[in-house]
C-alpha cells in the first residue's frame, strides 16, 4: 500500500464553506470513518493569517482512491478548492513521528 499527500489550495471564498458548522461536522465525521485518511489538517500562511488550504496523509493502493476520498468529502467543493496529489516516501523509514 502506498502513502500519498494531498494538498489542497482554497479560494478566499472557502472561507464561508469553513465556516458552517453543519460542513464543518459532515468533514470530521467523513474523515473519522475513513481510517486510510492517516492525518490531515488546515493550512495557514502565517499564524495570525485566515486559512488556505489543508493537507492530508491517505494511505491507499491507487491515486484513484484518493481522488475519490477527496472529492466524496463533503468539504470539498471544487469551486472553492483545488487540489494535487502526490505519492509520499518516507526519509527516515524506520522512525515514528507523533503528533
Amino acid at each position: 500500500m502506498a502513502r500519498w499527500v494531498v494538498i489542497f489550495e482554497d479560494t478566499p471564498q472557502m472561507l464561508g464553506v469553513r465556516a458552517r458548522q453543519d460542513l464543518r461536522d459532515a468533514h470530521v465525521s467523513y474523515a473519522k470513518n475513513h481510517p486510510e485518511l492517516l492525518i490531515g489538517g488546515d493550512l495557514k500562511p502565517e499564524i495570525d493569517r485566515d486559512f488556505c488550504g489543508a493537507l492530508w496523509v491517505v494511505k491507499a493502493e491507487t491515486k484513484t482512491e484518493v481522488e475519490q476520498l477527496v472529492i466524496n468529502d463533503p468539504f470539498y467543493f471544487s469551486e472553492y478548492r483545488s487540489y494535487q496529489i502526490y505519492t509520499w516516501g518516507k526519509l527516515l523509514e524506520d522512525q515514528t513521528a507523533v503528533l
